[in-house]
């Protein structure tokens, strides 16, 4: 991929590209490119830190020099217009795709979509045409959402159809964009109300919109129900992207128990043509711990 000229291309000053405000996107310049990883796998801001230390421009100059092609930024909504438009143009320059950020409506999604109560609905939904504006700013197509915690104090079945109302809600301010919300089952404790890929399945269909799909988190499905590729075959047409995380630890590939060289194989064999987001931390620390995680992602994509 052809990088000379980039700062030029992008015409944004070396004061957006790091606390000192010199550029260090030359110090890659005569650096030979490495292949391309045929996976489109999609590393975060801060998982480079060490090698390329001075901002998101860096950071990405930096990925696409490894061979990635795509970036997801879970925080991306809370950033500032100036920086959402110096990582859209950086990435346009760079010829990367953008992947999901997170729907984040604050400490409200703890109280839960599964509530049904009016507040909480008004607040995704706000967040939601928030959203919409973001993702044509960045050129992002998939955006996370969660429902939240269990209400314990009412029904299964009634939590649920709260979830499938507020995702219909959502899914006509999505649809008329071509933007697609991705809710994505979790691991990180037992109060969570999205939990498996069949109950995900189940709520798509019941949503019946286009934007409205499946984020399979390996690592939480792992952690979840595991058998993960008959789990994705019984699920497959309503999965839109694919996040990464080995158990356990959650970090790169090779570092726990996931055989991920033939997970990529199924996913590939699918004709998956969607982005794999690396959501996990680094196994080790510093300069070498990047460098392996690197080579862990050379070593399990599919060829």
């Amino acid at each position: 991929m052809e990088r000379r000229g980039f700062i030029k291309k992008i015409g944004l000053g070396s004061t957006l590209l790091g606390a000192s405000g010199a550029m260090s996107i030359p110090s890659f310049a005569a650096q030979k490119a490495e292949p391309t990883f045929n996976m489109d796998f999609a590393p975060h801001f801060g998982m480079f830190r060490n090698s390329a230390p001075d901002g998101v421009v860096d950071q990405l100059k930096f990925m696409a020099d490894q061979g990635f092609r795509s970036l997801e930024d879970n925080g991306m909504l809370g950033r500032s217009v100036e920086e959402q438009t110096l990582i859209a143009k950086t990435m346009e320059s760079l010829e990367m795709r953008m992947g999901v950020f997170v729907i984040d409506g604050g400490e409200n999604w703890k109280v839960s979509l599964t509530s049904g109560k009016q507040e909480f609905m008004d607040n995704f939904l706000a967040t939601c045409r928030k959203s919409v504006e973001v993702a044509k700013r960045v050129n992002a197509k998939w955006m996370t959402v969660v429902p939240g915690y269990f209400e314990r104090n009412l029904p299964i079945g009634v939590q649920t159809g709260n979830v499938i109302e507020a995702y219909k809600r959502a899914a006509e301010i999505f649809e008329p964009h071509g933007l697609v919300m991705v809710m994505e089952p979790l691991s990180d404790n037992p109060d969570l109300f999205l939990r498996h890929a069949d109950q995900s399945y189940m709520i798509c269909k019941a949503v019946d919109s286009p934007a409205c799909k499946i984020l399979y988190d390996i690592y939480h499905m792992q952690r979840n129900e595991g058998n993960l590729i008959a789990t994705m075959e019984k699920t497959w047409e309503e999965i839109a992207y694919i996040q990464i995380g080995d158990n356990p630890g959650r970090k790169e590939p090779t570092t726990g128990e996931i055989n991920y060289s033939n997970v990529f194989k199924y996913i590939h064999d699918k004709g998956f043509t969607g982005i794999c987001g690396m959501e996990h931390g680094n196994a080790k620390p510093g300069v070498e711990g990047e460098k392996a995680l690197i080579e862990a992602y050379r070593k399990v994509d599919i060829s």
